[in-house]
């Protein structure tokens, strides 16, 4: 295997890691602050509206293939940036 295919396999596996952790995160910790968020009177109101009592979600409740659906556009994220930095012209320039 060349250089340039093994740069190409560590961007992919370590961008799909990535999404998969900060998926894993915004599901459980930052789901879990919207209870902070709807105490604070401006955010509250603008962003949960007619919500009275905002929760936070496990990831059982959430469910994998949303997980799944959530974690792999943010993996793909990473993959643009990691491309740019490695070098490994995974996308056209």
């Amino acid at each position: 295997m060349s250089s340039l295919t093994v740069r190409r396999i560590i961007v992919w596996g370590v961008s799909m890691v990535l999404g998969l952790v900060v998926g894993y995160g915004i599901i459980t910790v930052g789901f879990d602050l919207l209870p902070l968020l709807h105490q604070i009177p401006i955010i509250g109101g603008l962003i949960f509206g007619g919500i009275k009592n905002p929760q936070g979600v496990s990831l059982q409740e959430y469910g994998t293939l949303y997980y799944l659906f959530t974690s792999i556009p943010i993996g793909l994220v990473f993959v643009v940036w990691l491309d740019a930095f490695m070098d490994t012209r995974i996308l056209p320039d």
